[in-house]
């Protein structure tokens, strides 16, 4: 407060709720405390989230689509399973899959939808693969290794809901039959 007399600065002050120049109010102290804790309490809540188990997700079907030019289009069926004690809502779903290593597909939906606290929900999304995608992967069969098991990897996220997106990662094996893996 620059070039004003004193009077001008308690006044000042005053409508601040200072009640000196530089000195809080018990108003103002105990208002920044109460912000202060509920800070603290919204931070702590967030972490008791994120300390949630994870969600697990397996794909329990694929059926086709029609596709256009040069991709090949599914329907994947996947279940979503809640470990936890809170239910998740959603409001979109998104999810890649890699198959030995190498992107295959890709999708979105905006299904809405929840997953209950201890329990499933199956969600079906369309997925593209392209041309390029599943060239790149008939040439890794054709590398001249011997494979009875494939490594998969389903990545994604559910959308929406009171803290964000929740992002979900399963990785396995999908047998071939048969030897199907022989050159």
């Amino acid at each position: 407060m620059h070039g004003r007399s004193d009077g001008t600065q308690r006044l000042a002050a005053a409508r601040l709720g200072l009640t000196e120049v530089g000195a809080r109010s018990p108003v103002r102290r105990s208002l920044a405390a109460s912000m202060a804790a509920a800070a603290l309490l919204g931070l702590a809540g967030c972490a008791a989230v994120t300390q949630a188990d994870p969600l697990r997700v397996n794909v329990v079907g694929v059926e086709p689509l029609q596709g256009e030019g040069l991709e090949l289009r599914f329907i994947v069926k996947l279940r979503v399973q809640n470990p936890n004690d809170v239910g998740l809502d959603f409001d979109g779903v998104a999810v890649d899959l890699e198959l030995n290593g190498k992107n295959l597909a890709a999708g979105v939906s905006d299904a809405k939808g929840s997953v209950p606290r201890y329990g499933e929900t199956v969600i079906e999304l369309p997925v593209s693969i392209s041309a390029f995608a599943a060239l790149r992967q008939v040439l890794g069969y054709l590398d001249g290794s011997q494979r009875d098991e494939v490594p998969y990897t389903v990545r994604g996220k559910l959308a929406g809901g009171a803290f964000g997106s929740v992002r979900f990662s399963h990785s396995g094996t999908v047998k071939l039959p048969g030897g199907a893996g022989a050159p």
